[in-house]
């Protein structure tokens, strides 16, 4: 596997969304595709409202990411989105949700959330090669607002960007997921694909 093309995948999200299953999800399912991967947590702690960042290495040598060298950034949250934006290099392939999941201060009124559109601005400085989803809603469609990573994932996979199909992800989840999460967590995958589809 030695003449793949590396592909360095940086995940974020807020504590609660599900960030770090969605990225052991991911990095399975590359592992299910015979491909090699390594993944690991940057930054963060899971608990709810905390900042998550994790990897997903795909035949990388470096098991990390460095600012500019992530070439496909995946948003759980728009306003970790924008934090994140330095680790994505030029011209990289932006995936992002909508909808916000406000930080504490903007909860409390001590401070002003961005707007999307102020996101969506950010993002087009540095590439062309972005798309956005409601992931939240598309996860309460699926059954849970949580299993809207899981969209998120299937938004991916519908780019092209990763050496893997809708089929093996759905396997993984199979594979790996409680019984009682299964159904909800691939009618996610199935609705973030057909939604990249139709964008």
């Amino acid at each position: 596997m030695s003449d793949i093309t590396p592909i360095r995948i940086m995940m974020t999200g807020v504590g609660g969304q599900g960030t770090l299953t969605a990225t052991t999800l991911l990095a399975k399912s590359v592992l299910a595709a015979g491909l090699p991967v390594t993944s690991g947590e940057i930054h963060g702690m899971a608990q709810r409202g905390g900042v998550v960042e994790s990897t997903v290495l795909i035949g990388c040598k470096s098991p990390k990411i460095g600012a500019g060298e992530a070439d496909i950034l995946m948003g759980f949250e728009p306003l970790e989105t924008l934090r994140a934006m330095p680790y994505l290099r030029k011209g990289g392939l932006v995936l992002s949700s909508t909808e916000f999941l406000p930080p504490l201060a903007v909860s409390m009124g001590k401070m002003e959330n961005v707007k999307i559109e102020e996101v969506q601005a950010r993002v087009a400085e540095c590439t062309d090669r972005a798309h956005y989803l409601p992931c939240q809603s598309l996860g309460q469609e699926a059954g849970a607002v949580q299993s809207g990573n899981i969209a998120l994932i299937g938004a991916l996979v519908a780019t092209g960007a990763v050496p893997m199909d809708k089929e093996t992800i759905a396997e993984t989840i199979k594979a790996n997921m409680p019984a009682k999460i299964v159904d909800v967590n691939l009618k996610a995958l199935e609705l973030g694909f057909a939604a990249m589809s139709e964008a």
